[in-house]
């Protein structure tokens, strides 16, 4: 049994009370909220640990015991995507692995399924911190270790693992200067419940020294880089380019201009700097995807009112067959890679409303010019090094955005030199996947020392 502070202990009996009178007491809003959402419809009760586990999942005593489960948690698409060549690397190299992957956002789940679902034995949705529910869960995975990417961390849960000796890796892990900040004031709380990871294995040198600030002993911690870089993005053909160009009725010369994960507010200072653009770029065509595809009409409006002619994907040839807009809304998921493939400029969302920004390396592994707002602490040092490079260009207004869309059209060697640029940092910071495996083989090569000697 593991022993922590008085205080904190306190807490968390504190934090499972208001857990407890949170959901009883918020009973009669909890359930119309649910039935109401599709999304929660479909992931409470498994979340909560009332139905059944999925069959692969089922504890199985009779199982191969010469056979670990690894529980690899991702939290949304974002860790979902990071996580992808992390699983790929640890199904080819471990033979004796099981694989359990959980999300906890239905689009999360679905990205998963598209990405990882043939590398991993099963995906569920990870349940909710209640006891009754990590307790549930935990016990039907019966994992020999669990890997946590990025984020994601909550108490009961790791709590749990600690008191069942199963050591927990928490990967590609990143701490912002935000959510330092908001830890660092709670230290009596976040030191012993950061104390409870194996290993930590930090993005940069900047992320380390914030975990080793938080209480985590410097032996517990190791630098493996971003896992981001390692991601594979298909190489897409002329040919299926210019099929894209002909499904989305775009003409074959037209310049494309594609904004990626957009989230609300940054649509408004997007439209003002596009429809100073058309002014002296009437050619140019605008592709908008927002982060979430439950906004797609929202963002439709907003560009319909401010005078353009704009679709929804799904609507393009239902509507208006052969005809060409001056925006298109992606209302699909999975679509945004491809549209970087064929763009001339991109824009990453997320950074000029304060939401730490996307992911920019996917525009980046073909080659394109960067342009993101002044909030990319969620990618701070993918940010940096392309900024540094030459391979971005932050912005930070309408003004900004339009200056530098308006120098990036008009100078087409300055805009090939820095999707060039942007390029080489994708590249040749490769490896972190490789690293990071080898910190997960050392656990898996001491659990199985321990299961021969038992």
């Amino acid at each position: 049994m593991i022993l922590y502070d008085k205080k904190f202990q306190i807490v968390m009996h504190l934090y499972n009370t208001l857990m407890f009178f949170g959901i009883v007491l918020g009973f009669p809003v909890i359930i119309p909220a649910v039935l109401l959402s599709e999304k929660r419809r479909k992931t409470v009760l498994q979340r909560i640990g009332v139905a059944d586990a999925p069959t692969a999942i089922q504890h199985d005593k009779f199982r191969d015991q010469g056979i670990n489960r690894v529980w690899i948690h991702a939290l949304s698409v974002g860790e979902v995507i990071s996580a992808v060549p992390l699983v790929k690397e640890l199904n080819d190299a471990c033979d004796h692995c099981d694989i359990f992957f959980s999300v906890s956002t239905k689009t999360g789940f679905e990205v998963a399924n598209t990405l990882v679902k043939e590398n991993v034995k099963q995906i569920f949705f990870f349940p909710y911190d209640l006891l009754i529910s990590v307790k549930h869960i935990i016990g039907k995975i019966d994992p020999a270790l669990v890997v946590v990417v990025e984020t994601d961390i909550w108490p009961n849960f790791l709590i749990e693992m600690k008191k069942r000796n199963i050591p927990v890796i928490l990967v590609n892990a990143r701490l912002s200067q935000k959510s330092f900040c908001g830890y660092k004031n709670f230290s009596f709380f976040t030191k012993p419940l950061f104390s409870t990871f194996s290993k930590v294995c930090a993005q940069s040198m900047i992320d380390a020294e914030r975990f080793r600030y938080l209480g985590i002993p410097l032996n517990k911690i190791t630098i493996t880089g971003n896992v981001k870089f390692d991601q594979t993005y298909d190489p897409i053909t002329k040919e299926e380019i210019e099929r894209l160009r002909q499904w989305m009725n775009i003409r074959p010369r037209q310049k494309i201009f594609v904004a990626g994960s957009t989230h609300k507010g940054e649509e408004l200072i997007l439209a003002d700097a596009f429809r100073m653009i058309k002014k002296s770029f009437e050619d140019y065509l605008l592709i908008i995807a927002p982060r979430n595809v439950e906004r797609t009409v929202s963002v439709y409006r907003i560009f319909k009112a401010a005078g353009f002619s704009v679709v929804r994907l799904k609507e393009l040839n239902e509507r208006a067959p052969g005809k060409r807009f001056e925006v298109i809304v992606i209302d699909e998921i999975g679509l945004l890679g491809r549209l970087y493939a064929f763009a001339e400029i991109a824009f990453i969302g997320g950074s000029l409303a304060p939401f730490g920004g996307h992911n920019p390396l996917e525009p980046a592994a073909f080659s394109k010019p960067i342009l993101f707002g002044p909030d990319m602490s969620d990618f701070e040092d993918i940010s940096e090094k392309l900024l540094s490079s030459g391979g971005a260009i932050r912005v930070k207004d309408v003004q900004s955005l339009y200056r530098a869309m308006e120098m990036l059209i008009s100078d087409r060697k300055k805009a090939q030199e820095m999707g060039e640029n942007a390029y080489q940092v994708y590249n040749v910071n490769k490896g972190a996947a490789q690293r990071t495996l080898n910190v997960l083989a050392e656990y898996l090569n001491l659990i199985d020392r321990k299961q021969k000697e038992t």
